[in-house]
C-alpha cells in the first residue's frame, strides 16, 4: 500500500469565530489528518490565510476544495502543491548542552542559519525558520545532543513570483 503525498492547501477565510473549527472539522470528516496548520491575518482586514498540509491524493483534495468553497466564510481555496511555492516552518527547541557540547551545537546552528535565543548552563534554545526538509535535517542534528522540548509550526506557504 502506497501512502498519499502531502498536499498543501491555501484557504482565505473571513475572521469569524468558529471558522477554524468548521474547516478542520470538514477535513476530519473526510478522514484526513491535518499534518500541519498555520493561520494568520492577511493584508485584507477581517480575513486570514490558513495553510494546511494533509496526506491525501489529488482527487480527494479536489473534493475537499469543493466542499470548503461552499462554506460561507471561505473566500478562496487553492491546492498549491504542484505550483512553484515558497514554504517555511518555524521550530524552537531546547537542546541539551551538557558535557561541553555547546560548541558543537553552535557550529550546527551557524551551518543551518538558525540562531540561539537563550542559553543556560546545561541547555540552549535554538530557532530555525526554513523549508520542511531543512528543518527535519536540523532537528536530526539536534536530536544527537538531546532535545528536551520542542515547538514547531505548520507550513506557511505562497506561490512564487512568476518568471518574466
Amino acid at each position: 500500500m502506497t501512502s498519499n503525498p502531502v498536499r498543501v492547501l491555501s484557504v482565505v477565510v473571513e475572521d469569524h469565530p468558529g471558522v477554524l473549527f468548521r474547516v478542520s472539522g470538514l477535513i476530519r470528516r473526510r478522514g484526513f489528518n491535518i499534518e500541519g496548520l498555520s493561520v494568520g491575518p492577511i493584508d485584507e482586514q477581517g480575513r486570514s490565510r490558513m495553510t494546511l498540509s494533509v496526506h491525501a491524493g489529488h482527487a480527494e483534495v479536489d473534493q475537499v476544495q469543493k466542499q470548503l468553497a461552499k462554506m460561507i466564510e471561505v473566500i478562496e481555496v487553492t491546492d498549491i502543491t504542484d505550483d512553484p511555492i515558497l514554504s517555511r516552518e518555524l521550530v524552537v527547541a531546547r537542546v541539551s548542552a551538557a558535557n561541553g557540547e555547546r560548541q558543537a551545537i553552535e557550529a550546527q546552528v551557524s551551518k543551518y542559519g538558525a540562531r540561539i535565543l537563550d542559553a543556560g548552563p546545561d541547555s540552549v534554545i535554538v530557532e530555525l525558520a526554513a523549508d520542511a526538509a531543512k528543518v527535519e535535517e536540523f532537528l536530526a542534528r539536534m536530536h544527537r545532543h538531546g532535545i528536551k522540548e520542542m515547538a514547531r509550526s505548520g507550513p506557511v506557504a505562497m506561490r512564487r513570483i512568476a518568471a518574466r
